[in-house]
Parts: structure tokens; sequence; C-alpha cells
């Protein structure tokens, strides 16, 4: 935004795209002297200010979802050459949903679509910490239910899966390098099916794939990485699903502390009464 126009533009991951831009023409600093000098400068600030409002008005068209009423983008960058930028952040026109989401303030020597892309070059830092920033409020969020102790939290592949089959995860988390598969068994005498999830470690222990009550083969019939199958899966449980990295202090320690795994539910679950229930840890009869 500048003194001869502005631009609302996106960026998705390396994909920009211009929403919409137009142009403005204001009048000069320097009018007339004499009487009409104050009527100019009356008329320049009238101008200015609707300017303000005009761009603050479509900020809100371009950047808040009607159907939700809240912002459709993760964070906002404001540029220009001139001082606009500073005016509209702090013009109580501004939209105060869209207010929250300012993550920078930057000074680009060019307007229009030459602007938009010094403005992603000077912001490269800020928008890497982003999901950074999220990360951590995510995994805050989620140690806080665990202080709390409010029950609304589950960790670990097992209670996780047996949460996400009752429809009680709100948020699915799961660690980006999660190294789990999750096998589809079948019993060689029983012909019965049971899914298992196993870590590298346990795949190359031969007791997972025999039937510990009589010692029959579990023929695989089908491995996939979990993360795979969450990601193919998750929307039929109605929850969310965030991927993590261990490269902040919460990401590591979710990884570390809670094996990369777990859920924010939606209500109170008392995990220890399904113990009874499971067969010896991994497993689950898939086949009702």
């Amino acid at each position: 935004m500048d003194g001869n126009g502005t631009l609302f533009g996106t960026l998705s991951g390396n994909a920009r795209e211009v929403l919409h831009k137009f142009s403005v023409d204001l009048p000069k600093k320097h009018g007339r002297g004499g009487q009409s000098a104050l009527r100019f400068a009356r008329l320049r600030m009238e101008k200015r200010h609707n300017y303000v409002r005009k761009t603050a008005e479509l900020a809100t068209q371009f950047f808040i979802n009607p159907a939700t009423s809240q912002p459709n983008v993760s964070g906002l960058i404001l540029a220009g050459s001139a001082d606009f930028k500073t005016e509209l952040s702090q013009s109580d026109m501004f939209d105060q949903r869209l207010q929250a989401k300012v993550l920078n303030v930057v000074d680009v020597s060019y307007g229009g679509e030459n602007g938009f892309n010094q403005a992603i070059e000077l912001s490269a830092e800020i928008l890497s910490n982003v999901k950074f920033i999220q990360e951590k409020r995510l995994i805050g969020k989620y140690f806080e239910e665990i202080s709390q102790d409010t029950g609304k939290y589950v960790f670990g592949v097992d209670d996780t899966l047996k949460a996400l089959e009752m429809g009680a995860v709100e948020i699915l988390i799961v660690w980006e390098n999660l190294d789990i598969n999750r096998f589809m068994l079948k019993n060689s005498v029983t012909g019965e099916v049971v899914i298992k999830h196993l870590n590298k470690e346990q795949e190359a222990d031969m007791t997972n794939f025999q039937d510990s009550s009589n010692s029959a083969d579990l023929e695989v019939q089908e491995k996939m990485p979990l993360l795979e199958w969450f990601a193919n899966e998750y929307k039929r449980f109605g929850c969310s699903l965030e991927f993590v990295t261990n490269k902040s202090q919460e990401g590591s320690q979710f990884c570390r502390g809670f094996g990369g795994i777990g859920g924010i539910l939606r209500y109170q679950l008392d995990m220890r009464s399904f113990d009874e229930f499971s067969d010896d840890g991994e497993v689950y009869d898939d086949s009702e």
C-alpha cells in the first residue's frame, strides 16, 4: 500500500496470487498558499482517510471468511513505501480480527507486484516462523490439558486410535517423521484379521507375526506407514490432523515423551477404563 494504490495478494507455500489491485489519485502535499491552503489540507486528509477506509474494507472482504467470520489466512504482512501501511495498521477502521494476524510491517521500494515480491523476500524469516509459532501454540495447548489433568487428551498409538474410533478426537497431533507401520495381518489358521502398529524394532521381532495362542503365522495382507494411513483416513473420524516437527522445544518434548502421537479430545475420557478390553497393546480387531 502506497500513495499510488494498493495490492492484495496471498502466499501459500511457494504459490503467490494477486487477489486484487486498485490505484488511487491523491493530492500532493503542497497546494496553494493563502486562504485555500487550509481547505486544501482538509481535502487532502479526507482523501487519505477514504483511501485507508477503502483498503481496510477490502482487506476484510478478502481475508475474512464470511461463513465463519474468522480470518482465512495464517498471518498478514503489511508493506509499502510511504507511511500508509502504518496508518492502516493503527487505524480503527482496520478489522480487529485482521489486526491480530499482522506478523510484520515492512518498507518496500516499489509498488504493485514488484512490491508484493519484495515484501515476500523481506518477510521470509517471519513466514518460516509462522509454522513454528503455530506448532508451539498447538503443543502448548496439548500440554495444558495434561498439566490441568482435564482428561481431554490422549497419547501413544494405542489409546489415540481407540479415541479416534470413538470419534472423541478433536485434533490429532502426529510427528511428521513418525516411523511406525500399520500391518493388516491374517491368521493362517483361523482366518481372523488383526491390525498391528509396529516400529522398526518390533518389525524385526518375528513373534509379532505369530499368534501367541496357537503359534499360527500371521500373514501380511497390507503394510503402510501409519502417517499415510492417518492422512487418508482422519476425516472419517471427524478430527483435524496436524503434523508437527521436533524442532521446537515443545515439539521435541512431544516426540520424546509422548511417542510423537496424541490428540486433544472433544470431551473427557478415562483411557484406563478401556485397558481391560484391549488385547496385548498393539492389536485391533478390524474385521467387524
